[in-house]
């Protein structure tokens, strides 16, 4: 606990506007890439065609929507962000190794990557002095 402590103050001495820009960015994205998932279930089905023959891998087809889904909303209003991010991880590293065991996809894996890169920058950092984690400690 003292870690996250320490890291919180890191992160509220040392926020910019910019970075959160880049939060609510991520998080816009993630919640987009969650409704575009719940909407063609056939592009994630088309994605998991590397991992078929892994078992359960039908239940992580109905993991990896509601988190981008439920993660990206999180992460825009900064509320839980690590958390977050650390929901999104397992996902965006399966969507990074997707395109090594299968056809690879340059501008796929670019973007799996980017935001893998994203969401472990936040999962360290925090949410940062604008964000609702932020306001809620302050009303203590």
């Amino acid at each position: 606990m003292g870690v996250i402590k320490n890291l919180n103050k890191w992160a509220n001495a040392h926020t910019y506007y910019p970075l959160d820009v880049v939060r609510i960015a991520l998080g816009i994205f993630l919640f987009y890439m969650g409704v575009d998932f719940m909407s063609n279930p056939e592009l994630l089905a088309e994605g998991m065609k590397p991992f078929k023959s892994i078992t359960g891998s039908m239940m992580v087809v109905h993991y990896i929507a509601p988190a981008h889904f439920v993660g990206g909303f999180l992460i825009v209003v900064g509320l839980l962000t690590r958390w977050a991010t650390v929901a999104q991880l397992p996902i965006l590293i399966g969507a990074v190794l997707a395109n090594f065991l299968g056809e690879m996809d340059t501008k796929s894996l670019l973007l799996a990557s980017i935001t893998l890169l994203a969401c472990l920058f936040f999962a360290f950092y925090g949410s940062g002095k604008h964000s609702a984690d932020y306001y809620l400690k302050m009303q203590k």
